[in-house]
Order: structure tokens, then sequence, then C-alpha cells
């Protein structure tokens, strides 16, 4: 299933800036559907990502899939190969990135992921559950390599 991104506003070509979005335009929002990041992200999983931000390896990213560009998808950038990205998910089980695709060119790669914000499962109830959901519920996404 495709994840659902909201690109920034287009730049209307005259110079003037957007009448919304200022700076934060290069920022927007990411929503996690399938498992193929599984165990870092998981399904509904909201990503805070940034465009045209530099991608280094281990980064997650989001990018247009090479043969549905239609379809928008989250991986981890596992290193710089001539033409794009390796890309990888981190579920071993899931095999729709680079193994399957090839390498991803620059101009597909949309944004890279900057903090996962994970919402509530269920109705929490006591203060404990509360405590424990919020300081799980925002990590900024490392560049720690889990692809395999």
């Amino acid at each position: 299933m495709p994840e659902r991104v909201r690109e920034p506003e287009q730049d209307s070509g005259d110079g003037a800036e957007p009448a919304r979005g200022g700076p934060l335009r290069a920022f927007g929002m990411a929503e996690v559907y399938n498992p193929s990041m599984v165990p870092t992200l998981q399904p509904g999983d909201r990503l805070v990502v940034r465009y045209g931000a530099v991608v280094r390896p281990g980064d997650v990213v989001v990018l247009r899939h090479p043969f549905r560009q239609d379809l928008l998808i989250v991986k981890r950038a596992v290193e710089r190969r001539d033409g794009g990205w390796w890309v990888r998910g981190d579920n071993p089980y899931v095999e729709n990135d680079s193994r399957e695709f090839g390498v991803v060119p620059d101009e597909l790669v949309v944004a890279r992921a900057w903090l996962r914000v994970r919402p509530p499962r269920g109705l929490q109830r006591s203060p404990r559950a509360v405590a424990s959901w919020a300081l799980s519920a925002v990590r900024v996404l490392s560049r720690r390599l889990r692809a395999r």
C-alpha cells in the first residue's frame, strides 16, 4: 500500500515566496502503511520529513517507486551507487526494495525522514500507560544502519 506524503507547494517561478509555508515549507508529514521498515517503523507511524535534505547512508527516505512513480515508499538509503541510491527495508522478509528494482535515481528521492511520531494504540487509561507511550512516541530517526 502506498505511503501518504504531502509534498510541498511548488514555487510559482516568479521569485516570490508562496503565501503559505515560508521556511517550514521544506517539511511535511508522511504516514507509514506497510511493514517493510519493521522494527524501525510500524504501520500507522507518522514521519516528519524534510524535502530536499542531503541524504547520507543510513538515512530513512521517502521515494517514488521506480516502476510506479505515483507510489511513494519509505526505505533506508544503504549506499550511493552509480546512478543513485541502493535502498533496503529494515524488514528482511519484505523485498520491495533495490533487490527488486535496482538503484533509485536521485530525482525519485522525495524527502528524508527526520522524526517518527507513533500514535497511541488503543485507549490509554492509566498514568503509567500514558507516560510509557509519551516516552516512546517521538523518536529522532538515527542513521544506524539496519538494512541488510
